[in-house]
C-alpha cells in the first residue's frame, strides 16, 4: 500500500502534502474526494462521464476506484486515498458533509451591495430602530441573527473546528448531534431557504474545503485551537429548521435512540425549572409573529429532555405537555411543533440536567 508515512494523526492545518490532510480526514470518518489542483472545485469527470449524463449512484467509475462526480465519489478506504493523492498529489481535498455528519456555517466576506433590510434574516423582520451601520458581510449577519437571539455568534465559536477562507470567509464546522435529521445545503442569498445573507450551510448534498487545502488564492487554515468540530448548538439548530432547511416530512426522531425513563427522583423541582420556559412558550399565542416561538419551544423541550435523562421527568408525560402547549399558541403548525419537540428532547437528552436540589 503506497504513502504508510501518513498513516499517524497530524494536525488538519499547515501540513506538507494534501495526501497528509486527506488521510487525517479520513481518520476523522470524513469521506473525501479530490478537489480540482489549485481549486475549491471538484477534480474533472472523465471524458465518458464529462459528456453522458446520468445519475452518480448508477456511475460506473465510483466503484470502480474513480472520482467522478464530485462528493458522490467521497470515501475514508485508506487505500482509496492513497490511490488518488499518488496518482495527483496536487489535488486539494474535499469532504462529504452529509455522510460526515457534519453541518458547516460558511460565512462569506465578498464584497457585495447589502440587500432590503428585510432580506438580511430570512423570516425575521427587522424594525427601523435597528442600526445596521457598517453591516457589509454575512459575519455582521450572522452576528445579527445570533444578538437577536441572545446568544454569541457561531464566528467567535471557540469550542468547534473554525477554518479561514483565502478570501477572508470563516467556515464554521459542527456535528450534526442527530443523524436522522438531514439538513439541507444553502446559500445565503437564496429566496427559498438562507439562514442569513452571506451565510451559506454545507449539509447534504453538499461538500467543504477541509482544513490545510491549498489553493491558487491561499491556503484554508484552522483558527483557535480546537481540532474537532463540537455539536451543532440547540439554538442554531433551531434555526436551520425556522429556515427550512430541515424537510417538513422529516421527523427528528426516526432511528434516533429512545431517551430514558427512569424512574421520577425530583418532580416538583423539575417542574418548577420547567414552568417559567413553558409559560413563555404559551405567552406566544398573544403574538402571532416574533415573538420567537421556536427558540422558546426549542429551549423547553431541550431542558425536558435533560431532566427526563436524569430521570426528574417522565419522556411520555412531558412530550404531551410540551406539545399541548405549541399546540395552544401555534395551532396551525402541528407537524412543525412536534418536529421542533422532538428534535429538542433528543439534543437535551446528551446534555442530562442535574437539579442542586430536590423536592
Amino acid at each position: 500500500m503506497p504513502s504508510q508515512s501518513v498513516t499517524s494523526s497530524p494536525s488538519p492545518t499547515g501540513l506538507g502534502t494534501s495526501h497528509a490532510v486527506a488521510r487525517w480526514c479520513a481518520q476523522q470518518d470524513w469521506p473525501v474526494h479530490p478537489l480540482a489542483p489549485g481549486h475549491k472545485t471538484p477534480a474533472a469527470n472523465c471524458p465518458t462521464c464529462k459528456t453522458a449524463r446520468h445519475s452518480p449512484s448508477k456511475c460506473p467509475c465510483i466503484p470502480a476506484g474513480g472520482w467522478c462526480h464530485g462528493f458522490h465519489a467521497a470515501t475514508t478506504l485508506p487505500e482509496q486515498v492513497d490511490a488518488w493523492w499518488t496518482q495527483q498529489p496536487r489535488f486539494g481535498v474535499g469532504v462529504s458533509c452529509g455522510p460526515a455528519n457534519l453541518v458547516v456555517i460558511d460565512v462569506d466576506a465578498h464584497a457585495a451591495e447589502v440587500p432590503d433590510r428585510n432580506r438580511l434574516l430570512p423570516g425575521i423582520p427587522i424594525a427601523p430602530s435597528v442600526n445596521l451601520d457598517g453591516l457589509a458581510t454575512g459575519f455582521d449577519t450572522l452576528a445579527l441573527l445570533a444578538a437577536l437571539r441572545r446568544q454569541p455568534s457561531p464566528a467567535q465559536d471557540e469550542q468547534t473546528l473554525r477554518v479561514r477562507t483565502p478570501s477572508g470567509g470563516l467556515h464554521v464546522w459542527y456535528l450534526n448531534p442527530l443523524p436522522a435529521s438531514r439538513y439541507r445545503s444553502s446559500t445565503g442569498s437564496s429566496p427559498k431557504t438562507a439562514l442569513a445573507w452571506q451565510v451559506d450551510v454545507r449539509a447534504h448534498g453538499g461538500y467543504i474545503v477541509a482544513p490545510g487545502t491549498k489553493t491558487a488564492a491561499g491556503v484554508y487554515t484552522r483558527v483557535g485551537q480546537a481540532r474537532h468540530p463540537a455539536p451543532l448548538p440547540h439554538w442554531l439548530a433551531a434555526e436551520l429548521d425556522r429556515t427550512g432547511h430541515l424537510p417538513a416530512q422529516q421527523t427528528a426522531t426516526s432511528n434516533t435512540p429512545p431517551l430514558k425513563t427512569r424512574a421520577r427522583r425530583a418532580p416538583k423541582a423539575a417542574h418548577r425549572v420547567l414552568q417559567p420556559l413553558l409559560d413563555e412558550v404559551a405567552a406566544c399565542a398573544a403574538v402571532s409573529c416574533g415573538a420567537s416561538f421556536t427558540e422558546k419551544l426549542n429551549r423547553a423541550a431541550f431542558t425536558a429532555g435533560g431532566l427526563v435523562q436524569t430521570g426528574h421527568l417522565v419522556m411520555g408525560e412531558i412530550r404531551e405537555l410540551l406539545c399541548e402547549t405549541a399546540r395552544q399558541a401555534r395551532p396551525h403548525q402541528e407537524a412543525r411543533n412536534i418536529s421542533i419537540i422532538d428534535s429538542a428532547l433528543s439534543v437535551g437528552a446528551q446534555r442530562p440536567f442535574h437539579l442542586k436540589g430536590r423536592s
